[in-house]
């Protein structure tokens, strides 16, 4: 998925900060291809502990299993949406009464969304599944279809989110400000790999050029790794031109990204192209994200187009 374009509440923004020892339960949930497996990896960064995917009615259990256990962090964040197929999500709100009101704690429901173009242009990019379509339906018809399933949820909503215009950025800037507010804020490091078959990134600041760099896809035995795995980091660190690229790009990097920072500017996305997206451009962006918070830099994250 196209790192997210932002999300502007549809309605005021009810969900704020609440004190750091009390417990405090999110529930995420909304349209698929609207963020929220991106939202979930926010939270898990802000120190929340994250459940995806979770049957509505095990919502009280996982409650009182936090409470009982010291060992977990008093922050939950919870991930509830149409695959919870056997759940009826009309009953969110009891359950939530149940979960949240009879054990004492406070929970805001966050609903995102987005505009069918962005979610079918988010679907396309990725080449994922929608949850609905085995129902045999056309995308269209399932993001229709999940449209009416979820919008009890919508109605429940304590703030609507739309990641429609919001990149992945701003989406965290936002929950940041409003579940972080003691965070300081700092400029932000996005490393991105992408394909140039399927264009360069909108959004990006910086676009380094891989191709030019021997390309494990053509080794059979490496074909079916990505950047990410050791055999393809080890065949790419032996040879010469990868390292000498790695050394200039990270020259580059460590020169003109700090003068970055006094600027009036919150993130930087840097990006690595190749031909499939797969090896050279997956093992730079990780390898210079690496780099980057080993040299102070806080918030650096990686998203890899063509893998995601």
């Amino acid at each position: 998925m196209n790192p997210l374009h932002p999300a502007e509440a549809a309605r005021p923004d009810q969900s704020r900060t609440k004190a750091p020892d009390e417990p405090n339960v999110v529930i995420v949930s909304g349209l698929s291809g609207s963020g929220k497996s991106v939202v979930l990896k926010i939270f898990e960064d802000l120190d929340y502990y994250c459940v995806d995917n979770l049957p509505v009615e095990l919502l009280p259990q996982l409650v009182r299993s936090m409470l009982q256990d010291d060992a977990l962090p008093a922050k939950l964040a919870v991930g509830i949406d149409v695959r919870s197929r056997h759940s009826d999500l009309s009953q969110l709100s009891h359950w939530r009464e149940v979960a949240l009101s009879e054990l004492h704690i406070k929970g805001q429901l966050l609903f995102f969304e987005a505009d069918d173009a962005t979610l079918l242009r988010r679907f396309a990019d990725t080449r994922r599944k929608h949850p609905l379509s085995s129902h045999k339906l056309s995308l269209s018809d399932a993001i229709a279809l999940e449209r009416r399933l979820v919008q009890p949820l919508r109605e429940e909503a304590d703030a609507v989110i739309d990641t429609s215009a919001l990149n992945v950025h701003q989406l965290r800037r936002k929950l940041i400000a409003d579940y972080a507010q003691d965070c300081t804020p700092t400029l932000s490091l996005l490393f991105e790999s992408f394909a140039y078959k399927r264009g360069v990134p909108a959004d990006a600041d910086f676009v380094f050029d891989a191709r030019v760099l021997p390309n494990p896809h053509w080794l059979p035995e490496l074909r079916p790794f990505t950047g990410r795995d050791p055999p393809v980091r080890e065949y790419l660190e032996a040879q010469r031109d990868v390292v000498e690229y790695v050394r200039q790009v990270r020259g580059f990097l460590d020169t003109w990204l700090p003068r970055l920072r006094g600027e009036t500017r919150n993130y930087v996305t840097i990006a690595f192209g190749c031909t499939g997206g797969k090896h050279r451009s997956v093992y730079l962006a990780e390898t210079l994200a690496r780099h980057a918070r080993a040299h102070g830099w806080e918030d650096v994250s990686t998203y890899h187009r063509e893998l995601e």
